[in-house]
């Protein structure tokens, strides 16, 4: 936990994330990096020179999914948690029929945490991205969009006032899959038809590739985003 809260530390100094007295929402999919997110801003809340409140929110978006593992994991760590429901999945891949339906999925479920976010009086709402989920969206852009971008690690949402921050943007998957067994972090299935079938696993595929090729490749991938110079991605104006 050590390695991964000095990671936290770290985005969060450099991108001033969290001030005094904010109230952060968690967003918590039921995933690993969600979970462990949750778990190790609880920890951080409680020594960062800047206190701040932890809330955990979850948008259940169809069955099956038992939040009850995740109710216990904030009763545990003293974090208020609140469950909103909605039939996004069926929507999607029933009525609709979406034949691609991640791009579409995504923005709709970032609104409704954001409003789920500004409705607990949060100022800030933090995500459970981590750096390889930078350097895949990267990848994403270039060879889908034909265009230099991935997600910042705070994004300030006008509509709704309150501001995204991705506290592990720093931290390697492998770490968290590490501290996630450690702590044994109740993990809840995605309901989700396409979850392990999508483009943003055909990037995660291709990172590792990349990275037994050129072993350092992900170490370069990031120094490119925050790179100190006017060309650095995390260094520009979110569009």
């Amino acid at each position: 936990m050590k390695r991964l809260l000095g990671d936290i530390r770290r985005a969060d100094e450099d991108f001033h994330m969290i001030a005094r007295g904010d109230r952060v929402a968690v967003g918590v999919s039921g995933g690993k990096d969600s979970l462990m997110l949750l778990r190790a801003l609880a920890v951080y809340s409680r020594f960062a020179v800047k206190p701040f409140e932890v809330v955990a929110i979850t948008l259940k978006t169809g069955d099956p999914f038992d939040v009850k593992p995740i109710r216990a994991l904030c009763e545990e760590l003293n974090v208020p948690y609140v469950m909103e429901e909605c039939d996004l999945i069926h929507q999607l891949f029933d009525v609709r029929r979406e034949e691609n339906p991640c791009a579409l999925c995504a923005r709709l479920r970032r609104g409704a945490l954001l409003r789920m976010a500004a409705e607990q009086g949060c100022s800030k709402l933090a995500l459970g991205h981590h750096r390889e989920d930078a350097e895949e969206t990267l990848l994403m852009s270039v060879l889908y969009e034909a265009r230099l971008h991935t997600f910042h690690p705070v994004t300030h949402m006008e509509d709704s006032g309150v501001t995204v921050i991705r506290p592990m943007v720093y931290a390697r998957e492998c770490e968290i899959i590490h501290q996630a067994k450690k702590y044994a972090v109740p993990v809840v299935k995605n309901p989700c038809p396409a979850d392990g079938h999508t483009t943003r696993q055909e990037m995660k595929d291709m990172l590792e590739e990349l990275s037994r090729r050129y072993p350092r490749a992900k170490e370069y991938l990031l120094t490119a985003l925050r790179d100190d110079s006017r060309y650095g991605l995390w260094n520009k104006t979110e569009p």
